[in-house]
Parts: structure tokens; C-alpha cells; sequence
């Protein structure tokens, strides 16, 4: 599966514990970030991460076009929700597009513990499976 990983300023430290602890399911997966966020990823973890511009900089709307693509299949955005973030429009957006397209997006921590566990046992098999069908 293609998963994005995001996360705003303040929530990169959690994101970067979060992949460390999953390593081992990561590991059987193409990674792609925005630009920070994939490189303190790829040095806590090793891991090949694909990185796209920072997100103030267009990587939510690189990482948008590839859902637009069906090139994605999983977003985890550690959001800051008390923050402001000058390219909010972007981030909605981005969350717009992970919606029209049916593409499972989480937003925090706890979202991320459920759906890392999901990836885990399987249940993402549909994904394969919508591909393969559009494929033919």
C-alpha cells in the first residue's frame, strides 16, 4: 500500500515515535511525505520515504494529486489543530480529496493506533482489489 505521512510542526515528534513503534509494518509498505516529515522519518527509521515539497510549500497538494491519481491508498496527518497554518486552504483540500476519493485519512494519534492495527490484520485487501478491477 502507498501511504502519506504528515505532520505539522508540532505533532512531527509524535508521527516519527509513531513510525519507530511500527516499523515493522511500515517496512512492508511505499512510504511518501512532506518534505520534513519524511526526512526526520527516514533518519529515526531508516525507512525509504518518498518526499514531496514541505506542505506550505505544496507537498499536501503533491500528495493530493496522487490521490486525484488513485496512487495513494492511506493518509495519516498528525493535524495541530491549535495552531493556525498559513496553507489551511491546502489541507482542506487535501481532506476533500481523501473523501471524494474514498481514501482513509487519519487525523491524530489514537485514529492512527486503530488504523496501523487494521493495516496489520489485513483489512486494506479492498484497496488491492478496486485496482485491480479499474486495471481491467
Amino acid at each position: 500500500m502507498k501511504i502519506a505521512l504528515i505532520a505539522h510542526d508540532k505533532k512531527k515528534e509524535a508521527i516519527i515515535q509513531f513510525t519507530t513503534s511500527y516499523q515493522h509494518i511500515f517496512q512492508k509498505h511505499q512510504l511518501f511525505a512532506t518534505g520534513t516529515t519524511g526526512k526526520r522519518i527516514q533518519e529515526a527509521t531508516g525507512l525509504p520515504v518518498h518526499r514531496f515539497q514541505s506542505g506550505p510549500l505544496g507537498g499536501d497538494q503533491q500528495i493530493g494529486a496522487r490521490i486525484a491519481e488513485n496512487e495513494m491508498d492511506l493518509v495519516i496527518f498528525f493535524r495541530d489543530p491549535l495552531t493556525a497554518q498559513p496553507h489551511e486552504p491546502d489541507i482542506s483540500a487535501l481532506m476533500r480529496l481523501c473523501d471524494v476519493y474514498q481514501i482513509p485519512l487519519v487525523t491524530n494519534l489514537a485514529g492512527a493506533e486503530i488504523m496501523i492495527r487494521a493495516l496489520e490484520a489485513g483489512f486494506f485487501a479492498w484497496r488491492e482489489l478496486v485496482k485491480e478491477d479499474e486495471a481491467n
